[in-house]
């Protein structure tokens, strides 16, 4: 038995088992049931990642079609894992030894201009949006269109006051530069970059500047380190020592409430070295026991900044 409680991000794994028709139980993706029962606890973000393959008309849809899955591999799993929606079902979830699963939607294409589409998804049990993906959609603009300098829409911003009122975790991973600023000088809650890392130590527009990750931790939010190692590491590959330098930067900023796991697992082609999956994140955690993080810090970043995180936003 490894002796954390994990709180991962995020992931996209019921897409992954969606392609390979596998099950949740046991497969070959990076993350399963059997391989996350191995820790004390564990807290899963379940992503719905829209694929621009089904975006603008069919992105909905294809939304839906991700969340029936997800519902599918709970329900064939029902002994092991259970929906969560707040703190309250998360502690009494975890509490009689099965895995707690959030669910989140990652590209906000997904509500196609619609508010009451927000809505409808939250009564299915979404709890957190990714606001973009890399493109533009009707939210505002991701990454991928940064040399527009654009920022959220009219409807972006509704969709934050609505995400506030409803309260649903913000997450600006992939979000373009200006619609971060956006979203930090529109929330009234704290927000989270669910799978992002520090520019400052590998510089792709995926990661956060120092002045975001210090806006986040302001605000009161967390980032999740990603192990993609494009985002990583400049090198084309990487290894624990580049993950423990984005968790050392950042905590270097004041960071040590505001770190988490978010390990982008069956949503990357490649990991670090030696990582293969969720049994390997303990490897990561006891290397930064082993570098004199005391206990305290070490469960901070596996999970309890992330859990102290849904017991201020998610409450229904």
């Amino acid at each position: 038995m490894k002796d954390f409680l994990i709180f991962d991000a995020h992931c996209d794994t019921i897409t992954r088992l969606m392609e390979n028709n596998q099950s949740l139980f046991k497969n070959d993706c990076h993350v399963d049931l059997v391989r996350m029962k191995e820790y004390k606890g564990f807290v899963q973000m379940f992503a719905a990642w829209i694929s621009p393959d089904y975006s603008p008309y069919a992105a909905l849809k294809r939304c839906l079609q991700i969340i029936d899955a997800f519902y599918y591999h709970l329900e064939q799993n029902k002994e092991h894992i259970s929906l969560v929606r707040n703190a309250e079902e998360l502690k009494r979830v975890l509490a009689s030894n099965r895995i707690a699963a959030f669910l989140s939607v990652e590209g906000g294409e997904a509500l196609q201009g619609d508010l009451g589409v927000l809505r409808m998804l939250y009564r299915l049990g979404v709890r957190s949006i990714c606001l973009t993906w890399n493109g533009r959609n009707e939210i505002g603009d991701g990454v991928g269109e940064e040399c527009t300098n654009g920022g959220l829409t009219t409807f972006g911003r509704k969709v934050i006051g609505e995400m506030n009122r409803l309260g649903m975790l913000i997450d600006v991973s992939h979000l373009s530069e200006r619609g971060f600023w956006d979203v930090v000088s529109l929330s009234s809650q704290p927000i989270i970059a669910s799978h992002s890392n520090a520019r400052k130590v590998c510089d792709h527009p995926r990661n956060l500047s120092d002045d975001q990750f210090n806006a986040i931790v302001k605000g009161g939010g967390v980032v999740g380190i990603n192990l993609y190692p494009d985002f990583l590491s400049a090198k084309g590959y990487a290894d624990i020592n580049d993950v423990i330098k984005h968790i050392e930067h950042f905590m270097s900023l004041g960071g040590e409430n505001h770190i988490g796991l978010g390990l982008d697992f069956d949503g990357i082609d490649k990991t670090p070295r030696g990582f293969y999956g969720v049994k390997e994140i303990t490897i990561l955690l006891d290397s930064l026991l082993k570098l004199n993080y005391s206990q305290e810090q070490v469960e901070k970043i596996a999970s309890v900044n992330f859990l102290n995180l849904v017991d201020k936003v998610l409450k229904n």
